[in-house]
């Protein structure tokens, strides 16, 4: 069964960071592309970054420039180092495969406040 756990989120001050790692179990990783998602309170869930399984990105362009996206196949694992955080980018974190849809983890909460 696959099983995909996030972690890493916390509260940081606006222009702090956060590195978000998403490990994945029970599935062979390596040939999925994998992405980033995020849900704010009362809004939809939307794409904020992906990476195919070969390392080609893409960014949503309200984190474009502050976010990277990176994955480490060998350990299962998907990272988003998030720099220069803003109020705005407050919501819980999902990974997921966008070609392949699988069960949603519990996401991992990141909140920029002062």
């Amino acid at each position: 069964q696959v099983q995909l756990v996030e972690s890493g989120g916390g509260l940081v001050q606006p222009g702090g960071s956060l590195r978000l790692s998403c490990a994945a179990s029970g599935t062979i990783f390596s040939i999925y592309t994998m992405a980033w998602y995020r849900q704010a309170p009362g809004k939809q869930r939307e794409l904020v970054a992906h990476i195919t399984r070969s390392g080609g990105v893409m960014y949503k362009d309200s984190v474009k420039g502050r976010f990277t996206i990176s994955r480490d196949n060998a350990k299962r694992t998907m990272y988003l180092q998030m720099n220069n955080l803003k109020p705005e980018d407050t919501a819980v974190y999902y990974c997921n495969a966008p070609n392949a849809p699988m069960d949603w983890g519990q996401g991992t909460q990141v909140t920029v406040s002062s």
